[in-house]
């Protein structure tokens, strides 16, 4: 067997790793082996072999994975945890009051603690806006 199918076969590895890592790293190190088998295969001493190797690594590396990180990736990553109740709406289920440090909203079946962010008083059943979230206590705003 040829040395240059043994390359190619372990750039198709690197690649196949790199289905299942992120950062374009093994996919980098896949472009470097297809070039040193492009260089096996033409007859190049191993000293260019390797030089190719590097180069096609290196150039991968620092040219086409930012371009896959800036442009291949979700701009937008998925909220989770305390930033997913940021924004979402709930319905107030005991009286938010300032004075008297009460107040509770139900969002989606869990019945949090709530402060009014610039209102006094929010009576029950009244439709608000999560803007803010502090350990286990919401801060709302009704909705107009």
């Amino acid at each position: 067997m040829d040395t240059w199918y043994i390359l190619a076969a372990i750039g198709i590895v690197a690649f196949i790793i790199e289905i299942f890592t992120t950062g374009f790293i093994a996919g980098s190190v896949g472009i470097g082996f297809f070039f040193a088998a492009a260089g096996n295969y033409f007859g190049l001493a191993v000293e260019w072999q390797i030089l190719l190797f590097a180069t096609g690594l290196t150039l991968t590396y620092f040219l086409i994975r930012p371009l896959i990180n800036k442009y291949g990736y979700g701009k937008e990553a998925v909220r989770t945890n305390r930033d997913a109740l940021i924004g979402r709406t709930g319905k107030v289920t005991e009286e938010i009051n300032t004075e008297k440090n009460t107040g509770r909203v139900a969002i989606d079946g869990d019945n949090w603690k709530a402060v009014a962010r610039q209102h006094d008083s929010i009576p029950a059943g009244t439709t608000v806006k999560v803007v803010d979230i502090d350990s286990i206590i919401l801060f709302v705003e009704p909705l107009k």
